[in-house]
């Protein structure tokens, strides 16, 4: 089963901290493994203004400020930027498909075409991803560690992070308050 354009929902007892309530968008999937990039958590620093002033590159308009936070993507290359983007953004290179309606790019040239009032028309920038060795993630969610879902671009690019956990779950019609940490097998 591919997961590529999936969502994965955390569930209940994860285990880890870095992935309690995450909602992670998954790029790709095959059989030599995972990477995703989680939606849900804003770092406390630096915002993206910030970011760009820090790699050099310069707002179109030395006014204007972009106040968007940046995500924790995920424990692995943490140091590594991704913008998980819609598809109106024309770059082939470093860009890669996710789903109908989300492309994930990893180079500089998108950065500067947000600062320059050409990017994407919704974003996000997440520092590192998460990412999973072969047969690794399908181990996880036979634990019971993630539900899956179909990919939501509307739900992966809004601003909501708070409520990001809770939506997801809804979308698939199921309340938060009713999951379980245990796993059963039949």
């Amino acid at each position: 089963m591919d997961l590529t354009g999936k969502m994965l929902i955390a569930m209940p007892g994860m285990g880890d901290q870095r992935f309690e309530h995450a909602v992670v968008a998954i790029c790709a999937h095959s059989p030599e493994g995972a990477m995703g990039l989680i939606v849900n958590k804003p770092l406390p620093k630096p915002n993206l203004s910030e970011l760009l002033e820090n790699l050099g590159i310069e707002l179109a308009n030395s006014d204007r400020t972009i106040h968007a936070p940046i995500l924790f993507g995920g424990p692995v290359e943490t140091g590594r930027g991704f913008v998980l983007h819609s598809p109106d953004w024309g770059a082939e290179e470093g860009q890669m498909h996710v789903s109908e309606r989300l492309r994930m790019t990893g180079t500089r040239d998108i950065l500067e075409d947000i600062a320059g009032g050409s990017g994407p028309e919704r974003a996000l920038l997440a520092l590192g991803y998460a990412g999973w060795g072969p047969g690794q993630l399908e181990a996880e969610i036979l634990d019971n560690g993630w539900l899956t879902a179909d990919g939501d671009a509307d739900l992966a690019l809004d601003s909501g992070y708070d409520s990001k956990w809770v939506r997801a779950l809804q979308g698939m019609g199921i309340d938060p308050r009713t999951l379980s940490a245990t796993a059963g097998h039949a």
